[in-house]
């Protein structure tokens, strides 16, 4: 516990690399079409739980990961963003499901240490082109319910994504209390990598 918490306050955060391909602005609301690169991610599945309380357990599995619970026991640093798959139901609701994500270091990509706790997977993932909106906050399933609505109405028909799954970014420690950023992003169909 204690590097978890060593790693994600004292450690430099790599941000997950990508590029800003164009950015819009409709229906009082500003968004980014990126092409983000692939890696090696870490990714743990929780289900039968509401979304705020899967996403904080997934958060906390692959954070004690990235702080030294895996098989060479070493702190591998801190990535941004945290990224959670949030799957909605038809009444635009979200289901009693998440996959947590989280790009391994560069430093590790080549190597990934093993996990400790098995439910967490190093997944291969490939580039992806992405259109996101940022909000501040300590965000919760209301407000990602929220933004990817709106997120959805300023994209229209101009732009192809897919409907199964949005993500629901975070790139804070829990305790930064102000300038806090969160992300809706819908994942397109259509990838520019």
């Amino acid at each position: 516990m204690l590097g978890m918490i060593k790693n994600s306050l004292l450690s430099t955060v790599e941000a997950w690399p990508h590029r800003v391909l164009r950015k819009g602005e409709k229906e009082q609301l500003t968004y980014e079409e990126r092409a983000c690169e692939g890696g090696q991610f870490a990714a743990v599945e929780v289900e039968g739980k509401p979304f705020d309380e899967a996403s904080k357990e997934g958060v906390l599995k692959l954070l004690k990961y990235v702080g030294g619970s895996n098989d060479k026991g070493v702190g591998m640093g801190m990535t941004a963003p945290v990224s959670i798959t949030a799957f909605p139901a038809e009444d635009g609701s979200l289901q009693q499901k998440v996959k947590v994500y989280l790009r391994i270091p560069n430093q590790f990509q080549a190597s990934p240490p093993c996990p400790s706790d098995e439910s967490i997977k190093i997944e291969e993932r490939q580039g992806m082109t992405i259109y996101s909106t940022q909000f501040g906050g300590y965000a919760k399933e209301v407000d990602y319910v929220n933004y990817a609505a709106k997120l959805k109405s300023a994209l229209g028909s101009e732009a192809t994504y897919r409907k199964d799954f949005y993500f629901c970014n975070g790139y804070d420690p829990p305790m930064k209390p102000y300038g806090r950023r969160n992300e809706c992003v819908q994942e397109s169909t259509i990838s520019v990598i």
